[in-house]
């Protein structure tokens, strides 16, 4: 059986650092309609895929998606009404043919991917089956995440002098999704008042971390375990462990990564992420190294890949064949995932494929700029990932994955808890 497209609308709505994106309608020839929400991200890789903003500097200072609106509107919609499909994979390709450049660039990623986030979603309920349940089999065995909250906020998500992006919080001790939640939600409020009691400031980052005046990544990470003890939990893989994104592209020049006022060399970066391992219940890394750091990578991963997990976010892409060179040269162990990164939800599978076969992890993620439609939440469930980042365990758009998950719980019976590639 296949499903035939009948309608193909997107209109230009804000995510949630008020920047414009899409929300993307698609309509069957049977009359289902489903909707899907576009993310956005802040810090990206040179090579994901590329968004389409209008530069009109008189509208939304340039960031305008009209004409990503328009692609769908005209050129996709053009492609796609009445046309049947067996398959997710065939419509997305359907969709790189139209565009026909290497990055998305013509069309827009942010319009191809709302396409494809839509149609994964109409092909489910083709099917009459929940969203999580279409990916089941694909990559791994269904499997509910662990929650990785982002609890403080720097970079270019806040505007502190804290270089390093992310700080998280992972209840891998937890016993399902509910308790996670709770967890996250508890030693995030733990964490409130002990600013407050500091007289540090609470405004919040892009993805609902705090963003105190915090410069040193040590002094976070001390205060994070002060938070986790302060409200009745234990710091350690047993308990609270602590996840960490440095985004570490976004402070590196020249060969030279710039922390806290010091100009440090790549071996001068392992050594001091060996030291927090060392000192700190860390257990995730992500991005420790910029994109351009090949050599210093496969030093990385040397040095502490059998102890934590080293996951490549900018320097990966989200892309099969990226990932696969750095399988080959032993780059990190885990790969992050975002469906907007690459473009398709299909590219997005095979990159989990490509992972899982070669023993890596992968890491679902939302991005900077999000909106209240839950999708990830499924991808990570269905592909059995074992865990996902959503932001703080605050806002709309960051508790509506954390929500989705609760609810994937309570309907059934799933494993918990990190995938064996995990």
């Amino acid at each position: 059986m296949t499903l035939t497209v009948s309608d193909v609308h997107a209109l230009e709505i804000l995510d949630s650092r008020s920047r414009p994106t899409l929300a993307v309608t698609l309509r069957t020839a049977s009359g289902t309609e489903v909707k899907a929400g576009v993310p956005s991200g802040a810090s990206t890789g040179s090579r994901e895929a590329v968004e389409r903003r209008d530069g009109d500097a008189a509208r939304f200072n340039g960031l305008g998606v009209q004409g990503a609106v328009s692609a769908v509107n005209g050129e996709i919609l053009e492609t796609l009404r009445g046309r049947s499909f067996p398959d997710l994979a065939t419509l997305d390709e359907a969709l790189i043919s139209l565009d026909g450049t290497s990055d998305k660039s013509r069309l827009g990623a942010n319009a191809i991917v709302g396409v494809s986030m839509a149609a994964a979603r109409a092909f489910a309920a083709f099917e009459g089956i929940p969203l999580w349940r279409s990916f089941a089999g694909q990559v791994g065995e269904a499997r509910l995440p662990v929650p990785h909250f982002n609890v403080i906020n720097g970079g270019v998500h806040a505007p502190n002098s804290l270089d390093f992006q992310e700080f998280m919080i992972a209840p891998l001790g937890a016993p399902n999704v509910s308790a996670a939640v709770r967890a996250g939600s508890e030693i995030y409020g733990a964490l409130r008042r002990l600013l407050v009691e500091r007289s540090m400031s609470v405004g919040l980052g892009d993805e609902g971390g705090f963003a105190p005046e915090i410069s040193a990544p040590e002094d976070v990470l001390r205060l994070l375990v002060e938070a986790i003890e302060t409200a009745g939990y234990s710091a350690g893989r047993d308990g609270i462990a602590i996840a960490i994104d440095p985004a570490s592209s976004e402070f590196y020049a020249d060969g030279v990564y710039g922390v806290a006022g010091e100009s440090l060399s790549t071996d001068d970066m392992i050594e001091r992420y060996a030291a927090m391992v060392e000192t700190f219940p860390i257990w995730l890394l992500e991005d420790g190294l910029s994109e351009s750091d090949w050599s210093g990578w496969e030093k990385l991963t040397a040095r502490l890949g059998d102890r934590i997990e080293l996951v490549g976010d900018d320097i990966f892409c989200t892309n099969p064949a990226i990932i696969s060179e750095a399988v080959s040269r032993n780059v990190a162990n885990s790969a992050l995932i975002k469906v907007n990164q690459i473009g398709t939800v299909s590219e997005t599978v095979e990159a989990m494929r490509v992972c899982r076969r070669a023993g890596y992890a992968q890491f679902v993620s939302h991005r900077s700029g999000e909106t209240e439609d839950s999708f990830i939440a499924d991808l990570a469930v269905g592909t059995g990932c074992g865990h996902i980042k959503s932001g703080a365990p605050a806002r709309g758009e960051r508790v509506a994955k954390y929500n989705r998950l609760m609810e994937i719980e309570a309907g059934g019976d799933l494993p918990y808890g990190l995938s064996q590639a995990g």
